[in-house]
């Protein structure tokens, strides 16, 4: 597709970055969102707190990408922080959808992040994009966080969900905090280890994000995962064959709570969720194995 303009929210962040880069090196044309004063000609001003998007940074726009968002990881959940993960979410989608709708000439396509903790701890069921929510603090903050940008679906903007799952790259992210305790041969399943980690490589993440952009048959939430979920402990062994480490030391789901709190129900939840979306649209993995999306974050070919 020839050149766009296109508008990117956490563009600092592990898939916003590689997103961006991916972007430019095909020749379109990047206008990133930032929350201080921008300090180049490629950025725009928005506040989310305050619903505040600078309308100039959209104009012109064939699509918006919405990636912006505290991370879930980045420390144990107080009730503080808890309000800050979803705040960034809702507060930072609805700001968005109202900016988009707003527009004399809408962008085609706006593609809000989500992500597969929509689905809660749902065992061994398998998941595509029409099952229900889950229950728990993640779950809630999904569907809060779909459906802020109702906006923008309200003004003929079509409007995909990108609910993405494990992004493995070799720095950020989960992925990130596992290479180095795996390296170090410490490494373990967590708790019974029979959870299902929904995962996606880094290359394919963005890939997908572009497909979304592309495809105008795709609405809704569609899955961004590696076409099979494998659980914990086939993780747990497929890094130590291919870092060539013992993985002998498990973490039991008891110190996992300690430890973590309760983001610990997040790691111990099970999500068996499959792409049916991306699928069945066309779309087709580089690195469908685990072993080549470990091998691609190890090599930085991302």
């Amino acid at each position: 597709m020839r050149g766009m303009r296109i508008a990117v929210t956490g563009s600092t962040g592990l898939i916003g970055k590689a997103l961006v880069r991916s972007l430019r090196a095909d020749g379109h044309e990047v206008v990133r969102l930032v929350r201080r004063p921008p300090a180049a000609p490629d950025e725009a001003a928005w506040d989310p707190p305050r619903g505040y998007v600078d309308p100039a940074g959209l104009e012109g726009c064939a699509a918006v990408v919405h990636l912006a968002g505290a991370g879930v990881g980045d420390r144990r959940w107080s009730a503080a922080y808890k309000k800050e993960i979803r705040d960034s979410r809702v507060l930072g989608t609805a700001a968005l959808a109202r900016a988009v709708a707003s527009l004399a000439e809408p962008p085609r396509v706006l593609v809000s992040g989500s992500a597969v903790g929509y689905y809660g701890d749902q065992g061994d069921r398998v998941l595509d994009e029409d099952s229900p929510a889950g229950e728990g603090f993640l779950p809630s903050v999904c569907v809060e966080w779909e459906a802020a940008a109702a906006p923008a679906h309200a003004a003929g903007v079509r409007t995909v969900f990108a609910r993405t799952g494990l992004v493995v790259a070799g720095k950020g992210g989960a992925w990130g905090r596992l290479f180095p305790v795996f390296r170090a041969g410490i490494g373990g399943r967590m708790g019974d280890g029979r959870q299902y980690w929904p995962f996606i490589s880094l290359h394919d993440e963005v890939a997908a994000l572009r497909h979304l952009i592309d495809t105008p048959a795709l609405a809704g939430p569609v899955n961004l995962t590696a076409p099979e979920p494998l659980t914990n402990r086939e993780i747990t062994a497929a890094m130590g064959r291919v870092l060539h480490r013992p993985t002998l030391l498990p973490v039991p789901a008891a110190a996992l709570r300690i430890v973590l709190g309760e983001m610990a129900q997040d790691v111990l939840g099970s999500q068996r969720a499959r792409p049916v979306r991306l699928l069945e649209s066309g779309f087709v993995f580089r690195h469908p194995l685990i072993e080549q999306a470990l091998r691609a974050a190890l090599t930085a070919e991302d």
